[in-house]
């Protein structure tokens, strides 16, 4: 095989109470991405479609992340990569993570997948870098592995894939408006409470618990953040207005996507994620704030050969 197709999913990290730890994948968007061998070493890109990205290899997620696998790799073979981009860059569901995951994981694929899930997540973790300015792998994680992981260390990489609940839906609306992920993150605070440290592992470990037993009624109580979402809530206009909206009609529970603008519902059942989705366009409707929603299933495959 010298020539191979993918779609790099979309992907929810944090997922309220997991911080830079819990993510999961995301079946109704993601990017496209075309991958072929060349004679002439090193990694090229030849085309980017959707959004305006660098094309210099080493300036682009994708193509760093490819750089420390064949470096790593040593092949005989360089790489050619076409990005068709449908994960807006800053929106919150993966877009940078999108990237360095597909091109890791089609120059793998063509390889003859000497390479295991973790050992893509750790030189995917490189892109992402560029993009963050940290090694971090809760979005990468998911997809790459599919439905929900956890981080449990990234030095050495670690990463545990949880259940999913086949009744598991989520609705996503994306304000367009930008937040970068370093000015998120700097509006954190350097030191909680014990006590709110107490309340957000035991929501942890509660969540992990109820993906494994199939319990809804445990993941409605345990999607809660006490610690980043008092600070990062300010940043997304009618945070509270669609958190309630969502809450009030039944959703599982509701949270900022990754560092924002985009905010994750989760529901039982796919037509109380439509429900939900008319609800929170509803908020939106009322504002000069542009936006888009979207429905999925939770994406338990990860990326896929189209």
């Amino acid at each position: 095989m010298n020539e191979i197709k993918i779609f790099s999913p979309a992907t929810v990290a944090n997922v309220s109470c997991g911080f830079d730890v819990l993510g999961f994948c995301l079946d109704a968007i993601g990017d496209e991405m075309v991958v072929r061998k060349t004679k002439e070493k090193g990694i090229k890109i030849t085309k980017i479609e959707g959004y305006d990205l660098p094309f210099e290899a080493e300036k682009n997620v994708a193509g760093v992340s490819a750089l420390a696998l064949i470096g790593h790799a040593n092949p005989d073979c360089g790489f050619e990569i076409e990005i068709y981009k449908n994960i807006k860059p800053g929106s919150g569901i993966g877009s940078s993570s999108a990237s360095a995951a597909g091109s890791v994981f089609a120059i793998n694929e063509l390889l003859g997948k000497p390479y295991n899930k973790t050992q893509l997540t750790n030189f995917a973790m490189k892109g992402e870098a560029l993009a963050s300015g940290s090694e971090h792998a809760d979005n990468l994680a998911p997809g790459i592995f599919g439905g929900f992981t956890l981080v449990k260390s990234t030095v050495p990489l670690e990463i545990l894939e949880l259940p999913t609940p086949s009744q598991l839906y989520v609705t996503i609306i994306h304000p367009q408006i930008e937040i970068k992920t370093s000015e998120a993150r700097a509006i954190l605070p350097k030191e909680i409470p014990l006590k709110d440290a107490i309340t957000q592992w035991a929501n942890v470990g509660s969540l992990v618990h109820a993906l494994h037993t199939n319990d809804y009624n445990l993941i409605q109580r345990s999607l809660q953040d006490v610690i980043v979402e008092p600070y990062r809530k300010s940043l997304i206009p009618y945070f509270e207005d669609v958190k309630s909206s969502a809450l009030k009609i039944g959703a599982l529970g509701c949270g900022i996507s990754g560092s924002g603008p985009s905010i994750f519902v989760l529901t039982k059942g796919k037509q109380k994620a439509k429900d939900v989705e008319e609800a929170i366009k509803t908020v939106y409707s009322k504002t000069d704030i542009e936006f888009y929603t979207f429905t999925s299933a939770i994406n338990t495959e990860g990326i896929k050969i189209i």
